[in-house]
């Protein structure tokens, strides 16, 4: 993961708009991609009416932080018994539980954004433990601790009855340690993989874990500590030697691997928010103030959030968009009203075919991304739930096409000028692929192609240039339609 090679050479100093560094779209968009799923046109203006990138950070985590979890279901607590006795299959349930995720998703900006990455690293797969109770219990505690204090985050996810189950805590008892949650603690979840830990280390953290077994003989209830299965023996974890438990597990990571937690940590963020090609410099920085600041995942986003690295060019348009970030950043950035249907149920199938089967990656290590979004298996189903996400929203009301382009702020130079009546159709089109693609468009070849989408047929060509085309041309609405078409299948609308 770590690397000296990337190419964004700024720092962590907070950004500052400047004239020759202006705060603008194309910046706004970069933030609300990264920190949330995507911004409405009516964000993008208010952004670039407060000319404050660091305000806005603030204010986008500080909504965050004081976001209440999602009540849990009236399902969120029950035992297999009571989903036996209940209307509706087992399976329903959890797919209930992912429309309620995907829902908050499109909806809560910075806290469900964290709430995805996390439940991608603290990884548990819904198909495993299979009680939709545990998947409620797991997804409140993501929320919970989000943005929160990582070492209790560490500490309450490996006591969680989801956990417990899908890495076997719940079988590791006194005579028979089970090595799987000592292992993926030290190895995925906290150092990284061979850093600073030994064999030895797993084996008697372990038995330092057992006991947490107890379900008082009640299938998928709540997982408790049975004193009687605890190995109750001198253990040496980190060269530190007692009759440790699980509370000292945790209170020994973190005091003897502080730095390479942190670092650790903080290169996953760095990776996920930035750009795939690490840097070791801003790492090690970032990781500095997590320790310093007791291991507070908001400080350690704002710095990075509110940056001079973080906006820098070099960082722009650098990750491949995950389904989630495709279908779900689009959807809040067009603003469309859709058809009086279930659209949440179309995004959960078409992000879950597409590879993102929310609460349920594809392993223990989570999904890898980048790459690994686009195989040519999935491209063509990346292009057409853009599609069908416009061919729904025509069908709904055409005029909201001509809405979102009237009044659109141009991407560059940045200065707040908007798309009003303007009859330049070149300066048009590359306003609208400056507002969907992270660094615009400046190969002239895919420009041409994209200007013959918007010049649809049965509009003279001399319309265009003679001032007879404005944006108050009655087939303005068909025209922006085939051009959000287009571009669906162009590489730069897959990054962000």
């Amino acid at each position: 993961m770590m690397s000296d090679t990337s190419c964004n050479l700024a720092s962590l100093a907070e950004y500052v708009p400047s004239p020759g560094n202006p705060w603008n779209v194309t910046k706004i968009k970069h933030l609300y991609r990264r920190i949330a799923f995507g911004a409405s046109k009516t964000e993008v203006l208010a952004a670039l009416a407060q000319n404050n990138p660091g305000a806005l950070v603030d204010q986008l985590i500080d909504e965050a932080i004081a976001l209440n979890t999602t009540p849990p279901p009236v399902w969120g607590f029950w035992n297999a018994d009571q989903f036996d006795n209940a209307p509706l299959d087992v399976f329903e349930y959890t797919q209930e539980g992912k429309r309620q995720m995907i829902n908050d998703l499109i909806q809560n900006k910075v806290r469900e954004r964290l709430t995805l990455f996390w439940s991608n690293h603290f990884v548990t797969e819904d198909d495993t433990y299979r009680s939709p109770a545990y998947q409620s219990q797991y997804y409140n505690l993501l929320q919970m601790h989000a943005l929160g204090n990582f070492r209790d985050f560490v500490y309450d996810v490996g006591i969680c009855n989801a956990m417990l189950v899908y890495l076997n805590g719940d079988e590791n008892v006194k005579d028979r340690p089970n090595e799987n949650y000592a292992r993926e603690l030290y190895e995925l979840f906290t150092l990284g993989v061979d850093n600073g830990y030994t064999e030895d280390d797993i084996q008697e953290t372990a038995k330092a874990l057992t006991g947490y077994v107890d379900t008082n003989d009640i299938p998928w209830g709540d997982i408790l500590f049975d004193a009687g299965q605890f190995s109750n023996e001198s253990k040496t974890i980190f060269g530190q030697t007692g009759n440790w438990t699980y509370d000292d597990v945790i209170n020994i990571l973190f005091q003897r691997r502080e730095i390479q937690v942190a670092t650790f940590i903080c290169a996953k963020l760095y990776t996920y928010f930035v750009s795939p090609t690490c840097n070791d410099a801003i790492v090690a920085q970032m990781a500095q103030t997590f320790i310093n600041n007791g291991y507070n995942i908001a400080t350690v986003l704002r710095e990075l959030f509110k940056s001079e690295h973080f906006f820098d060019t070099e960082a722009i348009g650098t990750i491949i968009k995950s389904p989630c970030d495709l279908n779900l950043s689009f959807y809040n950035e067009i603003g469309f009203d859709l058809p009086p249907i279930d659209h949440i149920d179309f995004y959960l199938s078409a992000t879950r075919t597409l590879g993102q089967d929310v609460l349920n990656p594809i392993d223990v290590e989570g999904w890898q991304g980048d790459e690994d979004w686009i195989s040519p298996d999935l491209l063509i189903g990346r292009w057409e739930s853009i599609r069908y996400i416009l061919q729904q929203a025509w069908t709904h009301n055409q005029n909201q096409f001509k809405d979102l382009l009237i009044g659109m702020p141009i991407g560059e130079p940045g200065d707040g000028n908007l798309v009003t009546t303007d009859d330049d159709v070149n300066f048009v089109v590359r306003t609208i692929l400056n507002y969907f693609f992270p660094r615009g468009i400046d190969d002239a070849v895919t420009f041409g192609e994209a200007l013959g989408a918007f010049k649809i047929d049965g509009i003279p060509e001399n319309y265009f240039e003679d001032g007879t085309w404005t944006l108050a041309y009655p087939e303005v609405p068909q025209q922006f339609a085939a051009l959000l078409n287009y571009i669906a299948e162009i590489p730069e609308f897959q990054l962000k």
